[in-house]
């Protein structure tokens, strides 16, 4: 029972390392650009490049666990994080900010995908309790980073070192894994070996994998767009730092219990595309009242609901369409793998338009437009056979 409390609790404290490198932009990002004379464009990538290392390495991350273990990699990719954002401190230009976000995106990218196979691995009579500590701790590291860094910036004088800040906590994170899991795992060497997507053949040729990878990516668009700019729009209402930063703390915030009361909702009534339809409509609402300028607090809000609601669902449609366990791994894999490179676009977007403008009223526009194709997605996605939800089926990567 000890070994279990502090391997759950080093894998609460490395989940929540994986978004602070990506959230504590957003806050200072205004900043950010006067020091370093950085345009929307190349800020976005901030945003868009850890985004697209998930997408890149993470078939990569699932064959280095194969070789080395995935304990292994995954406290190793601690320890990568933890350089990318201590480096930030010093921060002098726009290239060598961009290299941290491509480090700490790459440990980041490595941790994910192997986190259902830690989990399936070390808790199989557990994997919904676990899946819940993980997504509580995914979000609530995005939640907490995104409150934190202006009041960091204050007390370092600086954004270089609210940024850098976040180091201790994967430090922290490293530490604790080499010490409590990866001893507790090394007499299990034999079964250490890759989820099953690491030998599972990604379904590449499957027009149904390519309709739920791309609701997958839409998904991811908005999401990321959220991240990097919602703070940015807010600002650009009239509104102070202080107040725009907390609207990006609470889009993450109400994603929390959003993730715990969705299998709920799936089990008393179990069509995806009803959940998939009103979390949609969630975040199209939030879009309008930011289009209208209206309270932002209401629309950040609403859009949090959605994007909640939106992660769960699309995590689930591989392993409904699957016959198996394995191939569940492998549409799992393709889906986010491809999925995440196709989400590192939607920031892009934005500061690409935000640039030709002037204004976020394009932009935002553009992602109703993005609500709305996505709408469709799903409408295919979901047109056969939907299952009901069982609770070992709620897989997070």
């Amino acid at each position: 029972m000890k070994k279990n409390v502090l391997m759950v609790l080093a894998m609460f404290i490395a989940s929540l390392n994986l978004r602070p490198a990506i959230n504590s932009i957003a806050p200072l990002l205004d900043g950010i650009r006067n020091d370093l004379a950085m345009n929307g464009s190349i800020a976005s990538l901030l945003t868009s490049i850890p985004v697209l290392c998930m997408g890149l390495f993470s078939p990569i991350a699932v064959k280095a666990g194969g070789k080395w273990g995935l304990e292994k990699v995954m406290g190793v990719s601690l320890i990568v994080i933890a350089l990318g954002t201590v480096v930030r401190l010093f921060t002098n230009s726009v290239a060598f900010l961009l290299v941290t976000a491509l480090i700490a995106g790459i440990g980041i990218a490595f941790i994910g995908p192997l986190m259902a196979g830690f989990i399936k691995k070390h808790f199989p009579g557990q994997v919904p309790s676990m899946i819940a500590v993980y997504s509580v701790a995914l979000t609530l590291g995005a939640a907490i980073s995104s409150a934190l860094s202006s009041s960091l910036q204050r007390a370092f004088g600086s954004w270089q070192g609210s940024l850098a800040s976040w180091a201790v906590l994967a430090a922290v994170a490293a530490v604790l894994w080499w010490l409590l899991v990866l001893p507790a795992s090394a007499g299990s060497a034999a079964s250490s070996s890759s989820p099953a997507s690491a030998t599972a053949r990604l379904p590449w040729g499957n027009g149904k994998a390519w309709i739920l990878t791309l609701s997958f990516g839409l998904m991811a668009v908005l999401f990321y767009s959220y991240t990097a700019w919602i703070p940015e729009m807010v600002q650009a209402m009239g509104y102070s730092k202080g107040y725009s930063a907390a609207t990006l703390t609470l889009f993450v915030v109400v994603q929390i219990p959003i993730n715990l009361l969705m299998p709920i909702l799936l089990r008393k009534a179990p069509s995806r595309r009803l959940w998939l339809v009103a979390a949609s409509a969630f975040e199209l609402a939030g879009l309008v009242m930011l289009a209208l300028h209206a309270t932002p607090w209401v629309a950040a809000s609403l859009i949090g609901i959605g994007a909640g609601g939106l992660f769960s669902l699309n995590l689930m449609l591989p392993i409904d369409a699957a016959s198996s366990a394995h191939e569940a791994a492998s549409w799992s894999a393709m889906t986010q793998s491809a999925g995440y490179a196709i989400g590192a676009a939607g920031p892009i977007f934005l500061g690409k338009v935000h640039d030709a403008t002037g204004s976020f009223a394009s932009a935002i526009v553009g992602m109703m437009v993005v609500v709305a194709l996505m709408g469709l997605v799903q409408l295919a996605a979901t047109s056969r056979g939907r299952r009901a939800v069982k609770a070992s089926a709620l897989r997070v990567q």
